[in-house]
């Protein structure tokens, strides 16, 4: 072998295993098992997977590091979006399986400065203790360090011209100096790095203002401390430079401590979901094993005190659970054999043994989490708006900076370049990126702990507008489940607890055949009527008018139609449908004939009075939409005080949103509250769409909010926490706004000395989020 060949194999290798080992830091997340954890399926194919990954993004101070990330992952191939919020430094990247893995952009990121890690991970949480416990020791360096620089600088301020020797004070120059050392190696680490990696991707972040401020003060200082008697004179700032650097670092720290408890509030929800769990065997064997172990139709044991990891049914004991997570309802219920619990719910009393039903992501619990957490991504308009503004800010910052200098020149060199600094420092637009995502972040989770979940962050500034509701009937105002009265065959009109008729009855048992395909409450009341399991075939669902199938009967499968009057007419045409039963709910009839007519009442839910009431004290217009007939929607306008004119029945879906856009035409601000599939268009076009617990799966990922629970209350407790969000929000960015106001000519007029600077920015953004940090606990009220 030639020298040069083997040259060039000794070269090849180092290099070779450098790039396996950087590969090997991300590649364990390439598995498919692995990326399961933080990743979510969103396409309805196998061929082309596309997941939303959930990361949370170490190294990230601000809007313009978020604007940074977005700008870079997006053009990473293979990635389909990118959306970060600064706040709660969480990201979502969707990505396609087939040419992205979770190692290609999280390496990009860490290119960038930055480290991923997978959301909800023990890594995360690893890694977060050990940031905080480094921040601290940071904090703790800066204060000793600042104390001891004071002691050292007091002297001069208060003795009187030359009444120290100059070799004295030289000496305490070159002590303080000596003292600022751990500071600016130690303390700032976190400053400096982040400066450099914006100079090397020639990018902007708050970060380089502030380092560059600190930088300029400790070598100016450094200057006239190594030579006194030149052109930068005497002049030294060190007592300002590690105050400034302290008050810098306690307020990021204690931000940090208050994002924890607003956007961090849901790590503390999943984090308190249980590792391990008893798990029995066929054979009674009874074992301690992980909850990433548990598979589907296990029988696991839940003692008092702990929550529920899984999905399940309760096959032995019973006891008192709480679901207030789940439902926002705060008394506890009884749960006992057969019965369903869900995951994240307190068991309080008995230990019982459960079989698993649902679990991980399939969870009720998992998909609140993933809402929120969709949520506290979604960025409201304002918060758009402050991040467009941060990056030309901040360059705006440093072109600020220069002039100030340039005019304070004529003071000294040293007075200018702290002219300089304080201008960098104090217009830090840490306060204005924070008002709007700290007050949304806060809001959304209290609505969570209330059983509201915010799927959309801007329908909180939308919802504090409103000045319409538009109610559903069936299902929203009145109760889930409904209960059919009367039943009419040619044979007769029945009672529904009368014995019906055979021929009848075999008419029933094909209308509940139909019912049980569908989620609608009628079809639940139907459904009820019949014990026989009769098969229906190719059932579809129209929404607003009912539902149509094929069910078997003696060997012969026949189409059938259930659903309203109009519905029913459009096959048989109009007369051939009794009159007698045209204001019934609900009507079967094959291709040729009518069979049976179903009548029934509503029951309003226990709060829709105190509801509507409310909702009228807060100068809020109510009205209903209704598929159902006009008489049983004016009954319920009746019963909850509402006008006749604000009522519609029997109006299909496209009459809804037709009706709604010419309300919205004349300047009115909808709120629409419904339930269920005929509600779909209206959803989508209202304003702000809330849609209540129960309803169909398609329903709620169409809305703004969803409601956990039964209550109606929560419409008016969202309407009145919306309305103080935009309040907290407009507070924070008035004080950003006089804050930068008053403070920029102070520190351009060289009246703002730096470490005042660093202590005003550091007191602006802990404002801002203490002031957020009241939405947390706010007190719904009764009106």
């Amino acid at each position: 072998m030639s020298p040069n060949a083997s040259t060039s194999t000794f070269d090849f290798e180092p290099i070779q295993d450098l790039a396996i080992a950087r590969a090997n830091e991300f590649d364990v997340l390439d598995e498919r098992i692995e990326w399961e954890k933080f990743s979510k399926s969103i396409s309805d194919t196998d061929i082309n997977p596309v997941w939303k990954s959930h990361i949370v993004i170490e190294g990230m101070h601000c809007a313009a590091c978020a604007f940074q990330i977005e700008d870079v992952l997006k053009k990473t191939p293979g990635v389909l979006d990118v959306q970060v919020d600064a706040s709660s430094h969480r990201a979502n990247v969707t990505w396609i399986e087939n040419t992205s893995k979770p190692s290609v952009w999280m390496d990009r990121l860490k290119q960038l400065g930055y480290k991923a890690l997978p959301a909800n991970d023990q890594a995360l949480r690893d890694a977060r203790h050990i940031e905080t416990r480094r921040h601290l020791w940071r904090v703790a360096v800066a204060g000793f360090c600042m104390m001891q620089v004071m002691m050292y600088s007091v002297p001069p301020y208060l003795s009187e011209p030359e009444e120290i020797h100059a070799s004295v004070l030289n000496l305490l120059h070159w002590a303080s100096w000596v003292l600022c050392l751990p500071v600016v190696i130690f303390s700032c680490q976190s400053y400096w790095k982040n400066a450099w990696r914006d100079l090397q991707k020639r990018q902007v972040s708050m970060d380089l203002p502030v380092a560059l401020g600190m930088a300029i003060t400790f070598v100016v200082s450094s200057i006239a401390t190594f030579d006194p008697q030149g052109v930068w004179g005497s002049e030294v700032y060190f007592d300002s430079f590690t105050m400034f650097v302290f008050f810098l670092l306690t307020g990021r720290w204690f931000e940090s401590r208050l994002r924890d408890q607003t956007a961090g509030a849901l790590d503390a929800l999943m984090n308190a979901m249980p590792a391990s769990v008893d798990r029995r065997s066929s054979n009674g064997l009874i074992e301690r094993i992980a909850v990433d172990r548990l598979a589907l139709n296990d029988v696991i044991g839940v003692k008092p005190g702990e929550k529920f990891p899984v999905d399940g049914m309760v096959l032995e004991g019973d006891t008192w659970v709480q679901e207030a997570m789940l439902t926002g309802e705060s008394k506890p219920v009884f749960r006992t054999t057969g019965e369903k619990v869900w995951a994240g719910s307190h068991n309080l009393s008995q230990t019982i043994w459960m079989q698993i039903t649902q679990l991980g992501e399939s969870t009720q619990y998992a998909q609140i989490i993933s809402l929120m957490h969709e949520a506290a991504l979604n960025k409201p308009r304002l918060a758009v708006i402050a991040d467009r503004i941060a990056r030309p800010f901040l360059i705006g910052v440093l072109i600020a900076a220069a002039l100030a200098a340039v005019y304070a020149w004529p003071q000294g060199i040293g007075q200018a370049w702290m002219v300089a600094v304080a201008v960098l420092i104090v217009t830090c637009p840490c306060a204005m990126s924070l008002a709007t995502p700290a007050a949304m972040i806060a809001s959304a989770g209290r609505m969570a702990r209330s059983g509201i979940l915010v799927r959309n962050l801007q329908a909180l500034e939308n919802l504090s507008r409103i000045d319409t509701v538009i109610f559903d009937k069936t299902g929203t105002l009145t109760r889930d489940v409904q209960r059919m009265e009367t039943i009419v065959s040619a044979e007769g009109v029945y009672k529904i607890e009368e014995e019906l008729p055979t021929k009848t009855q075999n008419w029933v048992d094909h209308a509940a055949a139909l019912a049980q395909n569908s989620l609608h409450p009628l079809s639940r009341a139907i459904a009820d009527q019949s014990n026989a399991l009769l098969l229906s075939y190719g059932v579809n669902e129209t929404p607003g008018k009912g539902l149509q199938g094929q069910v078997m009967l003696q060997g012969e499968i026949k189409n059938y139609r259930l659903g309203s009057l109009v519905y029913c007419e459009e096959w048989l045409g109009m007369g051939v449908i009794p009159s007698s039963v045209h204001d019934y709910q609900v009507h079967l009839c094959s291709e040729t004939q009518w069979l049976l007519s179903f009548d029934g009442s509503d029951a309003l839910r226990s709060d829709a009075i105190t509801t509507i009431s409310e909702l009228k004290k807060l100068d809020v217009q109510v009205e209903i939409l209704s598929g159902d007939r006009q008489k049983a929607v004016n009954t319920v306008a009746r019963q909850l005080d509402i006008s006749p004119t604000c009522t519609r029945g029997g109006v299909t879906p496209a009459q809804k949103l037709e009706y709604m856009k010419w309300l919205q035409l004349r300047g009115r601000r909808i709120l629409m509250v419904g339930d269920g599939l005929n509600d779909l268009p209206v959803l989508a076009g209202a304003n702000v769409s809330i849609v209540m617990g129960r309803s169909a799966a398609i329903a709620q990922s169409r809305s703004d909010m969803v409601v956990m629970g039964h209550s109606l209350q929560a419409v008016v407790h969202s309407i009145q926490l919306a309305k103080q969000t935009m309040r907290v929000v407009k507070h924070n960015l008035l004080w950003a706004a006089l804050y930068n106001a008053i403070c920029v000519p102070l520190a351009v007029m060289g009246w703002l000395p730096a470490w005042l600077a660093g202590l005003g920015m550091a007191i602006s953004s802990l404002w801002v989020v203490l002031h957020a940090l009241q939405l947390s606990r706010f007190k719904f009220q009764a009106l």
